[in-house]
């Protein structure tokens, strides 16, 4: 596996209905987290994104691709997401 280049590194990050219910968290990957962060955050284009993170836009796309999913799972389910390092 390529090394990506990431512009933040947090800690453990969880995010999750209120009041908690104690289901299986997703995961989400620091990559996919990422790639999030900076095409919905910063508005960066998917080649723009690829390009900071040192990667092909096609792994770009699935980063991103895995990371809506896992988003809108974790709406549809209310379970909780974790942002792993």
């Amino acid at each position: 596996m390529k090394d990506r280049i990431l512009g933040v590194k947090p800690a453990k990050m969880v995010f999750g209905p209120l009041p908690p219910i104690h289901r299986e968290p997703i995961i989400m990957s620091m990559d996919e987290f990422e790639a999030f962060r900076l095409v919905y955050y910063l508005g960066l284009t998917q080649e723009e994104a690829a390009k900071r993170m040192g990667v092909s836009r096609g792994t770009l796309w699935r980063c991103l691709h895995s990371a809506r999913r896992k988003v809108a799972q974790m709406l549809a389910e209310a379970r909780p997401l974790m942002v792993a390092p």
